[in-house]
Parts: structure tokens; C-alpha cells; sequence
């Protein structure tokens, strides 16, 4: 099984919503409001995963500097993190429950290089195997550090509230039903996630939608 299409470049996006909009109008219709999507690609391995869990239930403001001083003292290195204590890094700002998830994640010594070859399939069941590392962190990896083309978050509250509002549905969709929803723009998935996400940008600043 190989891994499909990588998103690389602004051409790949394009390509993508080009497809999608000769799929359904509505697409169409939603591109025109948001304009040019973002490449949105980020770097992969160690690091990346630790921002996301330093990330969960937090501002982006407090998340921002939390990581700050997570690099100033070297806690960016997995090494680093198995050779402190738990408490030392609560004092870098972590919660306990934070401060635990980034020792199994140190622990957990990811093979970074392999997921790049492997399945999306796999590379989900790899990471959710690591205490703090839920689905949907695991699935935006997957998008935005590895690029892949055909993966949906679809446990996102916005996506879910940017296909309520693009396909007027009569309410928000869960998780299993966006998920089946989206089949229909595989090889594209990813950026249909873009596109919802923009969207629900737009239509929140229109509408006020909080």
C-alpha cells in the first residue's frame, strides 16, 4: 500500500481544489469567498509532536511561550526530556498531565524517518499508540508534517461546522459522519480540510459566529 499523493508545494493545493471543485459546485462556491488556500506544510519528526501536545487546551499566546521556554532549555531534544524529571519540566510550563505526555513521547522513540514511508493508516496507529497523541492530533500530522493529500481531521469542531454551514446541513456533523461524509474527496481530502477551514473563517467573521 503506498502512501498517495504529497502535498509539496502551492501547485499541489491548487491542483487539489481544482479537483474538488469540478466535484461539487459548492466547493466552488466556498474558493471563490476564501480565495488562494495556504500550503499550511510543516516540518515532521520529534519536535512537531511535542508543539502539538504543548498545544492541546491552551491560547496560542500561553502555547507560544510555553514552547519558548521549552527550546531555551533544550526540551526540544527527546534525549533531553528522558534525562529530567517530570517536575523539571512542569517548571518549564508544563501541567502534570503535559509534563508526562512529553516523557512518553520521548520514551516512545518514534521511528520519524520510517513514517514518511508508511500508510496513513499505519502512521495513525503509530502515533495513537503514545500517551497524549489522540487521533486527530496524529491525523493533522499526517496532513501538515508528512503532506499527505488524503487525510480529514474530522473530529475538528470547525471542519465540522465549516460542512454545516458550506452544505447547509441541519446540524453540526460528528465525527463518524463527517468522516464518511468526506470519502467522497478522497484523493483530495486534505485539501477539502483546507478549504472547510477557510470557509468557516469567512462565514464566522460574516455571520459572528462564535
Amino acid at each position: 500500500m503506498t502512501v498517495g499523493r504529497i502535498i509539496e508545494t502551492d501547485a499541489c493545493v491548487v491542483e487539489g481544489m481544482a479537483w474538488l471543485c469540478d466535484y461539487d459546485a459548492r466547493f466552488t462556491m466556498a474558493y471563490a469567498l476564501t480565495g488562494p488556500l495556504p500550503l499550511r506544510r510543516k516540518p515532521d519528526g520529534f519536535a512537531q509532536l511535542l508543539s502539538a501536545i504543548v498545544s492541546q487546551q491552551v491560547s496560542v499566546a500561553s502555547a507560544n511561550a510555553i514552547w519558548a521556554r521549552m527550546e531555551a532549555a533544550g526540551y526540544t531534544d527527546p534525549a533531553r526530556i528522558r534525562a529530567v524529571r517530570e517536575e523539571e519540566l512542569r517548571a518549564g510550563g508544563l501541567s502534570r498531565q503535559k509534563a508526562r505526555y512529553a516523557k512518553a513521547l520521548a520514551e516512545a522513540d518514534i521511528d520519524f524517518n520510517a513514517l514518511r514511508d508508511a500508510p496513513n493508516a499505519d502512521v495513525i496507529q503509530e502515533l495513537t499508540k503514545v500517551s497524549g497523541i489522540g487521533v486527530w492530533t496524529a491525523e493533522i500530522y499526517a496532513m501538515f508534517s508528512l503532506g499527505r493529500a488524503d487525510v480529514f481531521a474530522p473530529g475538528d469542531l470547525a471542519l465540522q461546522e465549516g460542512a454545516r454551514l458550506l452544505f447547509d446541513l441541519p446540524e453540526r456533523p460528528k465525527e463518524k459522519a463527517l468522516r464518511q461524509m468526506a470519502e467522497a474527496w478522497s484523493p483530495w481530502r486534505s485539501v477539502a480540510a483546507r478549504l472547510l477551514w477557510a470557509y468557516y473563517h469567512v462565514a464566522k467573521d460574516r455571520e459572528g459566529i462564535r
